[in-house]
């Protein structure tokens, strides 16, 4: 497919995609606040105002489940199972040659950092473009420096956050940085981040890190965790340095600046739990279960 062509196809549905999302997105917060219960397709359909045939179909459009696998996949015991007697999960995965491009996770990734002296500069100097897209979990704002994507972030309107909430976070990182909106120059790695299964393989990112040599570390290791696997923040710290570190590790984790790519929302607590997720909870339960309704469709396929 050329370049055109798939920005053409991601420019097409993007207002359904965003529909999509926040049709998905209010379904899981219903389905996750009354999981016990097992609520039926009925009253699910009921809840987000849709005819139960267009409620279904809608779900297995978005990542390929019914809204009961859905919202079996989103589950903390479906957390706690995938961190159940897997502790080094990270040095399991390196081990199975799951890192890199050979690894289960989809997206292939290639970083560096800034140079120092562009961090003590602050960003003076650096033509940094931005654009919003619409992604399958809402709206995002994408910052691409000279090198490659220095920034992802969700636009969280869980919590009432506006685009220029969402790009103002992002910018202190680089204060003096010159920014200009640029849509055409951020599209493509939108494309290839939320494309169809294997895109990125034809189309690597290429994502400059900005951070702390601590910050940086525990990103690298969050690279490291395959689609479909969670880690907990014990995991991280034993993979970066030591177990007794988890809190610094949250502390980074929590700072990440390219969401989904630097994939935190696969850091769960060590019980099970999921743990925070900067761009909204609910965010972080669709992403799992998206990420778990490929992994199936994957296993499905002859």
């Amino acid at each position: 497919m050329t370049r055109t062509a798939s920005l053409i196809r991601m420019d097409y549905g993007a207002a359904s995609q965003s529909r999509d999302y926040d049709l998905v997105r209010r379904g899981i917060q219903f389905l996750s606040e009354g999981w016990v219960t097992q609520p039926d397709l009925d009253a699910l359909a009921r809840h987000l105002g849709l005819e139960a045939t267009e409620c279904q179909k809608l779900f297995k459009r978005w990542c390929g489940l019914s809204p009961k696998e859905f919202v079996q996949a989103i589950t903390l015991d479906h957390a706690r199972s995938m961190l159940s007697g897997a502790a080094p999960v990270l040095v399991a995965s390196h081990e199975a040659g799951l890192s890199g491009g050979g690894r289960l996770h989809d997206l292939f990734v290639t970083w560096e950092r800034m140079t120092p002296g562009d961090v003590k500069r602050q960003g003076a100097g650096l033509e940094m473009r931005f654009g919003f897209h619409a992604t399958p979990f809402g709206e995002a704002v994408a910052v691409a420096a000279p090198r490659g994507l220095a920034a992802l972030a969700f636009v969280n309107e869980d919590a009432g956050e506006t685009r220029v909430e969402t790009l103002d976070g992002l910018k202190h990182r680089w204060p003096f940085a010159h920014y200009e909106e640029d849509t055409s120059a951020t599209a493509p790695d939108i494309t290839a981040i939320f494309g169809s299964v294997g895109s990125m393989a034809q189309r690597p990112i290429r994502l400059v890190l900005i951070g702390t040599d601590w910050e940086v570390r525990v990103w690298d290791a969050l690279l490291k965790i395959p689609m479909g696997r969670a880690v907990s923040y014990g995991d991280v710290a034993h993979q970066v340095c030591t177990r007794k570190a988890s809190r610094a590790v949250g502390t980074a984790v929590g700072k990440n600046p390219i969401s989904f790519v630097v994939p935190c929302h696969r850091v769960m607590r060590s019980d099970g739990g999921l743990g925070g997720y900067h761009w909204g909870l609910t965010r972080k339960k669709a992403i799992i279960g998206w990420e778990a309704g490929r992994i199936l469709n994957q296993l499905r396929s002859p």
